[in-house]
């Protein structure tokens, strides 16, 4: 039988907000903060992903998924419009490009400022460690107080875990 170790949250705090962009990327996170007690809240903030039917798929799973655990969800607004206006420009650039970073920074900065404006001092970095992404530098030291990020790499690669604290 698998045992799962608990996840460790940096500085005894126990809230935190999920960004999450579909269920199964993210399920085994979530999945781990559960059998670790974590009190966590998904945050589905994703208007990057097109057609809409896609959106409406991954939102839908997410929420079964917060309803299966009792996990509070926040759906935040699909701002297409807006990332749709950020992305000009860059409809050519090629996975992993400008246009990614971009997009990882809009949704990251999204997040930050939900997580600070309702007081989750940590955020799991889901977004930056996909398969095949790396971290990019985000423009949150908006935030007036510390927030913690923390990567759990779960289910991509075993013990790597990485804290940034921002000011």
């Amino acid at each position: 039988m698998f045992e799962r170790k608990s996840l460790p949250l940096p500085g005894g705090h126990r809230k935190v907000l999920l960004h999450s962009c579909c269920a199964p990327c993210s399920g085994e996170v979530m999945e781990a903060m559960v059998a670790s007690e974590i009190d966590f809240t998904i945050f589905f903030y994703n208007p990057n992903i097109h057609p809409r039917k896609e959106y409406d798929l991954r939102k839908d799973e997410n929420i079964r998924f917060a309803e299966k655990f009792g996990i509070p969800f926040v759906d935040a607004d699909y701002d297409r419009d807006n990332w749709f206006a950020r992305a000009r420009g860059m409809e050519n650039e090629p996975e992993r490009g400008a246009r990614c970073t971009m997009c990882f920074d809009m949704r990251f900065e999204r997040t930050a400022l939900y997580a600070h404006e309702h007081g989750f001092p940590v955020i799991p970095a889901r977004l930056a460690f996909r398969a095949g992404r790396t971290c990019s530098r985000s423009t949150i030291a908006a935030n007036a107080r510390p927030l913690t990020i923390r990567n759990y790499r779960i289910g991509i690669t075993t013990g790597a875990r990485v804290v940034v604290r921002l000011a």
